[in-house]
């Protein structure tokens, strides 16, 4: 019922992108717009949100952006910048949890998927490319899923967000089970893809995580383990792809890099199972192999050719 009511405002939303209205002394615009039309036909979303504090998109601390110089423009927005790592130091509790469990999950097996829209899905899909080269995991341990399909990371897809159903069609492409874990990336929390996503999991036992920039979201309450960051308002007015989009890719960051420690895949402070996939990460491998054995640079680049990654070339030196 909840995933229908979010729907149903967003279509509301979508009819009525020209207006903006005020609801709770909060000003929502574009796709976080709630209208009065929303309160009068779905009470129940209301009652759903009325403790929740959208911050996300709420009016920004700056004014009149178009009549700023562009060095008044970088300086606020770098400003605004500087408190997403103090917002994400606050979350780091709900993000141990995370990790903690999506490492043991992993241990036995499982993977981890990422779902989401927009900017969110885009910064899933770009964590999960990253882990294979960087860690030489298999290219389905770490798996991102973008609302709209591989096309929406570099086209919008209208409307793809609002599908409550179809994450879980698209991660039945993958054969989810219950030894994965799933984390639904929304920086509104009210998007009604993950969501769905999320609740469907958690229906067929699978643990499911999130990263939201909103307390109290419906996005929240459907994750085992939420991560929530609130990085406040933007400085352009729910321009999520700023803060919210910043916060959300260190949060990954943090994720996929405890990780993948935790499972084994640094020694040291080194990538000693990163996949050899150019130049300069031959060199850099060699010097990792000269580092730990001491041997000469051509018998460390003799070694790495030969056995094909950082680990075992140090694993069979002699």
């Amino acid at each position: 019922m909840a995933v229908f009511i979010i729907l149903q405002l967003l279509i509301i939303c979508n009819l009525c992108r020209a207006n903006k209205e005020k609801a709770n002394g909060l000003i929502f615009t574009d796709y976080g717009v709630i209208t009065f039309y929303a309160f009068q036909f779905i009470p129940e979303f209301y009652t759903m949100i009325s403790n929740m504090e959208i911050v996300t998109e709420k009016e920004s601390h700056y004014h009149n952006l178009e009549h700023m110089s562009v060095g008044e423009i970088l300086r606020s927005i770098n400003n605004e910048d500087k408190t997403v790592p103090n917002a994400i130091e606050k979350a780091i509790p709900q993000l141990e949890k995370l990790v903690a469990i999506t490492a043991e999950r992993m241990k036995l097996g499982g993977r981890l998927f990422y779902i989401g829209a927009g900017t969110s899905g885009r910064l899933g899909v770009v964590d999960a490319s990253e882990c294979p080269p960087t860690y030489g995991v298999p290219f389905d341990w770490v798996i991102g899923i973008i609302a709209g399909g591989d096309g929406a990371i570099r086209k919008a897809v209208e409307f793809a967000e609002d599908d409550s159903k179809q994450a879980w069609a698209d991660l039945q492409a993958y054969n989810i089970n219950d030894k994965d874990t799933l984390v639904g990336i929304a920086a509104s929390g009210i998007t009604p893809y993950v969501i769905g996503g999320l609740e469907m999991a958690n229906r067929n036992n699978i643990t499911t995580g999130c990263i939201v920039c909103n307390i109290g979201s419906p996005v929240a309450k459907a994750a085992q383990y939420p991560v929530e960051v609130v990085t406040g308002p933007e400085f352009v007015t729910g321009s999520t792809r700023m803060k919210a989009g910043t916060a959300q890719k260190l949060a990954l960051n943090m994720l996929s890099t405890a990780v993948m420690i935790q499972l084994g895949r640094v020694k040291g402070s080194k990538m000693v199972d990163m996949q050899l996939s150019n130049n300069k990460l031959i060199d850099r491998g060699t010097r990792m192999v000269m580092a730990e054995t001491g041997a000469d640079e051509q018998t460390a680049a003799d070694l790495l050719a030969k056995h094909g990654s950082v680990r075992k070339a140090v694993e069979n030196y002699k």
